[in-house]
């Protein structure tokens, strides 16, 4: 157990560390890391620490092993679950590793990068596309959150289908235990069957068992063909449909295929500066399909045209726009991208990032389209995401003209909804932002009482003061 407040003579201790420069105690400074990107928690903390290397973070786990100090690692604090945000009314350290941005190395010939936990994900991008490499995770927030959250939320993203999740795409880690102990896993082999996999572990615990202060990363060559299109569908039965022809069409080739409703086209043509509904006519669904291709980019063009000229011949595509150049591309991505943020304009939005068998979506979607419209008259339901990889945004925005806050207060109704309906589905509840605090609890009413055990007693093994992120993931206090 970690105590509710902390001697000032602790935090000077946990202060000198660092140097004064790097502790913040200030309320202006500490404001924007109390609180998580939703606004659904706000945390309290008396001092954010900036280390600027391992032996620092090192030092500084030690000091907490010491004093019973609670820890809360944050990188870019992007997440969505709070994961990333102390805990309201203790007394919680929020360790930031945005000095630690570093990209140690990169090479080209073996495909593998090695960067700090703190690098920016859109840098890690940046300097792979250097040296006529790919590094393909790709996320809507790239341009803030960073690899340690990355890898300890095991972000997915638009590239799963072809590329996975952060765990395929990390090779070895470097991590600093709640004992201050640095396990050194920075290992650059794809074959290494020598023992437990710890570095698994430590991919997907949001920061609950050590911190991630490095990795070695994958790397791919860069396509040298890409295409991308935008089509109007009626309805997500055709998408599922055109989704299997993609695949049967261009194989590993297919890198992304995103689905869209049109309210999500309407809200972010609406609300999002600079996009643009590319089809003149509305239609019901919408799919955005990107293709990568090794060789050159005629096969890219070639599978494009082909995938679609026998959706309209199968009556599946009704109208479709591809892609004339690279800016006509980004442009389609971030409409998909910017999905989300349209949301806000439109008042309260309860989220739910879940996942279903690919195959089961369209029974998911209208199952829950009509258990949400019985509970909520008038709801304006936003579902998108990855068809792909079976992992839906399922959004719902107030009903026009509702009360934000009451309709916010119905949030866990909500959820019990459409979780009940994605776990009939033998689905998943959280797809890719994590357990974090909002799913803690609803996970251990969910998952066999051994599954749940199983992770305390990793918890436990690697953490028993439980200062690693408290109450994150796993509850192991009252």
């Amino acid at each position: 157990m970690t105590n509710a407040s902390i001697s000032t003579e602790h935090l000077d201790r946990f202060a000198a560390i660092v140097g004064d420069k790097y502790a913040l105690r200030g309320e202006a400074d500490l404001a924007p890391h109390l609180i998580e990107n939703r606004g659904l928690y706000h945390g309290s903390s008396p001092l954010l620490l900036k280390p600027g290397s391992v032996a620092e973070v090192s030092a500084i786990m030690k000091l907490a092993t010491e004093t019973g100090t609670a820890i809360v690692p944050q990188t870019g604090n992007t997440g969505l679950v709070g994961g990333q945000t102390p805990r309201e009314g203790k007394s919680d350290i929020i360790l930031s590793l945005e000095r630690m941005n570093r990209i140690r190395d990169v090479d080209p010939v073996a495909n593998v990068l090695v960067v700090d936990g703190g690098a920016i994900l859109a840098e890690v991008q940046k300097a792979a596309e250097e040296h006529g490499r790919l590094f393909p995770l790709s996320l809507g927030s790239e341009g803030s959150c960073r690899i340690g959250g990355n890898l300890s939320t095991n972000a997915g993203g638009t590239a799963v289908l072809a590329y996975g999740n952060m765990r395929q795409l990390c090779l070895g880690l470097e991590v600093v235990l709640p004992t201050g102990e640095i396990w050194d896993g920075l290992r650059r082999l794809k074959k290494d069957n020598t023992g437990y996999d710890l570095r698994d572990l430590f991919i997907g615990a949001e920061g609950t068992l050590g911190i991630i202060t490095g990795a070695v990363l994958k790397l791919f060559p860069q396509p040298l063909g890409h295409q991308v299109a935008f089509a109007g569908l009626n309805s997500v039965e055709d998408a599922l449909a055109l989704f299997n022809l993609a695949s049967s069409l261009c194989g590993a080739s297919l890198t992304g295929f995103e689905l869209m409703p049109r309210f999500g086209v309407e809200i972010t043509a609406r609300n999002i500066d600079g996009v643009r509904d590319p089809l003149e006519a509305a239609y019901p669904w919408y799919v955005l399909i990107d293709i990568s291709t090794s060789d050159s980019a005629e096969t890219a063009e070639r599978m494009m045209n082909a995938l679609l000229e026998q959706g309209f011949e199968a009556g599946l595509v009704l109208d479709a726009a591809i892609a004339s150049s690279v800016a006509q591309q980004k442009a389609l991505w971030h409409m998909r991208e910017s999905m989300s943020e349209a949301q806000k304009p439109e008042g309260g939005s309860i989220k739910h990032d879940v996942s279903v068998p690919v195959s089961r979506i369209p029974h998911f979607m209208a199952e829950a389209e009509e258990a949400v419209m019985a509970a909520m008259p008038g709801a304006r339901i936003c579902a998108f995401g990855h068809m792909g990889d079976g992992n839906i945004h399922y959004n719902i925005s107030q009903p026009l003209g509702a009360d934000k806050d009451a309709f916010i207060a119905r949030w866990h109704e909500m959820n019990h909804i459409v979780h009940g309906l994605v776990l009939a589905h033998n689905g998943s509840i959280s797809a890719e932002h994590g357990i974090g605090q909002l799913k803690r609890d609803e996970l251990a009413t969910i998952r066999p009482a051994i599954e749940i055990e199983l992770m305390r007693r990793i918890k436990r093994t690697f953490d028993p003061a439980n200062i690693m992120n408290p109450g994150k993931v796993v509850r192991l206090d009252p």
